[in-house]
């Protein structure tokens, strides 16, 4: 039931008819700034709090997010001092325009809380992610850098420090699998800064700056720099290797320096990389979103990756037309203005042209090892024709994988995420594939026969010739045009919990 929810944060009882202009029980109007009306709240802080609202004057996707600031000061001065500051860095958001960061959509000030309101964003963030699915590997963490990093080089340039980047500020917009970087803390932690410097220790003082653990140790010290972001980066993505929060490792009592790496398995070109990503001493750190992008792709740390490949490469496909180290080295002085990571890609772009094979590659044996040993990402790897038949692979990973041909019968694999991957011709009749993520995905000639599909998302999927055939397909996202390129028949439940298969055509 929709209801209208009362954010004054002293109100014993916010929840109201959604009809009511003012709250029911302590009088305060339920219409911020005589359009939003908030129906959800989604978190609380020491600040302020966040809700979902509806905006009453817009008809088009009228839903948003609410955040109210509330810098509880007696000082009218200090008051005074806060509302320009909340008005100025409102208005650095307002010009932000980046396609995986949310917009900001209206700021104003009501009985003395500040509001700013944003677009709202349907997805999961990557601290439910990994609880849920379980830890990145390399290679996931590596793709989360590529594609998280220019969104952060992006609002450097606009002269825009984030100050609060961890887990739970990043979500992966369902509607694409795109992350989206949430939450600046550039609001109020610039309140909170000035304020300090000028009154000293006030009431907003005691409120962290960042959070404990992803904010390096001149944020918290109210000094945050562009390499504070790139600190709280590199948290993060100990916590997607680990599943840990970074204040639970241990700090080298001389140094300073976080205790992590014996409790990750990553190469030691990558360890490098990191350990400068988290260096406390700012002096020792990546300065910059463009010298961590460098850094990334240095040759030293391409070339142990270029090594590693080439190894998997020659002993899957031993006697064939293999890219070598002669190769990449042509490669490299052919074009001097590649970087390391694309004269890997050509070559082996040209290998797969010329043997149209994958460069990783697993087996049923290697794979079950791996699973066996807590590995739940296979995000981006190669699994063609592998036999996991009856295997529990609930809330794993599959993302951009090649799994052609892959037999899943019987399996578990409730939760499952295959979002953008090649399933062309896969087996998961009689499986369990409930809420799994299919969107984007290859999956023509699939045999579904059988399978328990309730929830699942198949947007954008390719289903043609898909055989549906006594599959449950209840809730699921589908739409009646993939339908008809499937294969159904009368024992096939239909996403509104029908059998009226006959209605489709």
């Amino acid at each position: 039931m929709i209801i209208s929810y009362c954010v004054n944060p002293e109100c014993p009882n916010p929840k109201n008819h959604p009809k009511l202009k003012n709250c029911n029980t302590c009088g305060c109007s339920l219409i911020l700034n005589k359009r939003y009306r908030v129906i959800k709240r989604l978190g609380k802080g020491g600040f302020g709090a966040t809700f979902v609202g509806v905006d009453l004057i817009k008809k088009d996707d009228p839903l948003c997010v609410v955040k109210q600031l509330r810098p509880i000061v007696d000082d009218p001065q200090a008051f005074k001092m806060a509302l320009s500051l909340f008005k100025r860095e409102a208005k650095t958001l307002a010009k932000i325009n980046h396609p995986q960061i949310p917009k900001l959509l209206n700021h104003f000030v009501d009985d003395e809380k500040f509001y700013v309101i944003q677009e709202l964003i349907n997805g999961d963030n990557l601290q439910k992610e990994v609880k849920e699915k379980g830890v990145y590997g390399e290679l996931g963490v590596k793709r989360f850098l590529a594609e998280i990093v220019p969104i952060l080089q992006y609002l450097h340039s606009e002269k825009v420090i984030h100050r609060d980047i961890k887990p739970a500020n990043i979500l992966r917009r369902k509607k694409d699998g795109k992350l989206i970087l949430i939450d600046f803390g550039a609001v109020k932690d610039q309140v909170n800064t000035q304020l300090a410097q000028t009154y000293g220790q006030t009431a907003l003082t005691q409120f962290a700056v960042g959070t404990m653990g992803y904010a390096p140790p001149e944020q918290m010290a109210m000094r945050p720099i562009y390499a504070s972001d790139i600190y709280a980066l590199g948290a993060t993505c100990l916590y997607l290797l680990t599943g840990k929060s970074p204040k639970k490792f241990e700090r080298d009592s001389e140094t300073g320096d976080l205790v992590w790496e014996n409790e990750v398995n990553i190469s030691p070109s990558f360890k490098k990389v990191l350990g400068k990503m988290l260096m406390p001493n700012v002096k020792e750190r990546y300065k910059t979103a463009e010298e961590l992008l460098k850094g990334l792709d240095v040759a030293p740390f391409e070339q142990s990756l270029n090594q590693s490949f080439i190894t998997v490469i020659q002993s899957a496909d031993k006697g064939s037309d293999d890219v070598s180290t002669t190769d990449l080295s042509a490669t490299q002085t052919g074009d001097v203005t590649m970087s390391p990571t694309q004269q890997l890609r050509q070559a082996i772009q040209k290998r797969k042209k010329k043997t149209n094979n994958i460069v990783i590659k697993w087996d049923d044996e290697s794979f079950r090892a791996a699973y066996n040993g807590g590995k739940k990402d296979f995000s981006e790897q190669e699994l063609n024709n592998i036999n996991l038949t009856g295997v529990k692979l609930s809330k794993f990973v599959f993302r951009y994988a090649q799994l052609e041909g892959a037999i899943f019968i019987e399996s578990n694999l409730a939760q499952s995420n295959f979002y953008s991957s090649n399933l062309q011709g896969a087996n998961f009749s009689n499986a369990n594939l409930a809420q799994a993520y299919f969107a984007k995905s290859e999956l023509r000639d699939a045999d579904f026969r059988g399978a328990n599909l309730q929830g699942a998302d198949f947007t954008n999927a390719n289903l043609a010739d898909a055989n549906f055939c006594g599959a449950n397909l209840k809730n699921v996202k589908v739409s009646q045009n993939q339908l008809k390129d499937a294969r159904v028949n009368w024992a096939t439940v239909f996403p509104d919990g029908g059998r009226r298969w006959w209605k489709l055509f």
